[in-house]
């Protein structure tokens, strides 16, 4: 591997940095992106049964806050619970526009990642043909620097690729991911937001 980064020349160390970067977003996206971390899927029902034999409490109100973030949405819900239909759900869009902040939280760079690592790997692709033709003079041309002119292109272009396609990939992964949990989050506040109202069976 070291064999690789010295033939490829110091252009080589901005994609590290950029592909080290990338995988820890991925990583970090992985863990926090769970439905059962985001939303989990029995959080309504124990939600509403609490409502009915306590009502809202403080102590309710915090425990949901703190338990994901679609707590937060049913926690702003019950808060504004003698509101009217529309004050409620207007109250829940903007927490709703906060959760969707940590959601996305780290995506704009992975994408910036995927974007910029090519252009990256361009570069170090014309450092390497700066030295091709440096190596090059009127008497001839030094095989040892025309080699590691030739290594720093193609290793820099390689591996600009090797980091942009994973990059994109789990960008466009998580960007759905994102998708789909603000829809069923969107849902199950409206359910919520029914029940509390005496439009919905629970």
């Amino acid at each position: 591997m070291l064999s690789i980064i010295e033939a490829a020349g110091w252009p080589i160390w901005t994609l590290i940095v950029a592909s080290i970067i990338s995988l820890a977003i991925i990583v970090e996206r992985f863990r926090f992106l769970r439905a059962e971390v985001v939303a989990p899927k029995d959080l309504l029902a124990k939600t509403i049964n609490q409502y009915k034999q306590t009502g809202v409490t403080s102590e309710m109100l915090g425990a949901l806050r703190d338990n994901s973030l679609l707590g937060k949405l049913f926690a702003t819900a019950l808060y504004n619970v003698k509101s009217s239909r529309d004050a409620m759900k207007e109250s829940i869009e903007e927490t709703g526009r906060l959760v969707m902040v940590d959601l996305e939280k780290f995506l704009t760079s992975l994408g910036t990642i995927a974007s910029v690592s090519p252009l990256l790997g361009l570069f170090g692709t014309v450092i390497g043909m700066i030295e091709i033709f440096g190596s090059t003079n009127a008497v001839g041309s030094n095989p040892a620097a025309l080699a590691h002119g030739i290594s720093v292109a193609l290793y820099n272009t390689a591996f600009g690729l090797i980091v942009a396609v994973p990059s994109m990939i789990f960008y466009r992964y998580f960007r759905t991911k994102v998708d789909n949990l603000l829809v069923s989050m969107e849902q199950e506040s409206i359910k919520l937001v029914e029940v509390l109202h005496g439009d919905r069976r629970a």
